[in-house]
């Protein structure tokens, strides 16, 4: 059974592990001012320079069901089945779009990650493994159900900007932690984004910190592989990240930089750790 893994924009994946793992890409679309592109086209540094430079932030829209339906059905011509990992539903219509193109077809199944990013990720390249052993797609669809709670997404922020503006955070989140400079760690928790621990000082530093509270709360990793993923970061934050997972066990330590959906909520100086924290069991 030739079954084909897809996967969207959102999912902030590599060319190379893309190619790899043949995954079939889906993209958002991004509005800057008058220009409109697909994500992909419109890069992380194009919208950074975008915001800094008109003071208000892109706007992205989700693929609608009749792109849905296009996808899949040019899929299915060359495969017997679709699986497809969609951005959280409480975080965007995609999934629902996905879903509705789906109900009119045989062998696509929707899975609602209920993560974002390389949280994503990881469970689509979790699907490429089970593919390669063999097993149906509707196995694959139950397996990957099972493992979406055990997904590990969080992001340190250095600032809230772009949290704020999109109506993310609340005001008064937003001026208290640039009034006391604090730089609040994000968490994906049942599919949304949630503040986390609060940290101050040197970014560098806070990264490691970050680093080491997620380890210590999520402390049953399946260490197979794990993302460290960014919008903007310097050098030393990056091999920060790597070193706090390589020293937990890690076997693959993909680097990824975010694409243009999740750089339009989250901004610049975003950086994140994630897996999966089930022990490798699944």
């Amino acid at each position: 059974m030739k079954i084909a893994i897809s996967i969207e924009s959102t999912a902030d994946l590599t060319k190379e592990l893309i190619e790899k793992n043949d995954f079939k890409v889906i993209p958002f679309t991004i509005q800057l001012g008058d220009r409109v592109g697909l994500d992909g086209e419109i890069t992380c540094d194009q919208i950074i320079s975008f915001v800094e430079q008109n003071k208000v932030l892109p706007k992205t829209s989700a693929i609608n069901e009749y792109q849905y339906t296009e996808h899949f059905t040019e899929l299915l011509k060359d495969h017997d089945a679709v699986v497809h990992f969609s951005l959280s539903a409480k975080m965007s219509l995609a999934y629902t779009n996905a879903v509705r193109a789906a109900e009119s077809m045989k062998n696509v199944y929707v899975i609602d990650t209920k993560s974002l990013s390389t949280g994503i990720s990881l469970l689509a390249l979790y699907a490429k493994r089970l593919v390669d052993k063999g097993l149906s797609a509707e196995e694959i669809y139950e397996k990957c159900l099972e493992r979406v709670p055990y997904v590990q997404a969080s992001f340190e922020l250095k600032r809230l900007d772009y949290l704020y503006k999109g109506g993310r955070c609340s005001s008064l989140t937003y001026f208290g932690a640039n009034l006391l400079k604090i730089h609040p760690q994000i968490v994906v928790r049942d599919g949304k984004m949630v503040s986390g621990k609060k940290y101050r000082g040197n970014y560098s530093r806070i990264v490691k910190n970050y680093c080491e509270d997620v380890l210590n709360e999520f402390d049953n990793p399946d260490l197979t592989q794990a993302f460290v993923t960014y919008t903007t970061a310097d050098d030393e934050m990056i091999e920060t990240a790597v070193n706090s997972l390589k020293n937990r066990g890690f076997k693959t330590i993909h680097i990824t930089r975010a694409g243009g959906t999740i750089t339009s909520h989250c901004g610049e100086n975003c950086l994140g750790i994630l897996y999966i924290n089930d022990g490798g069991k699944n």
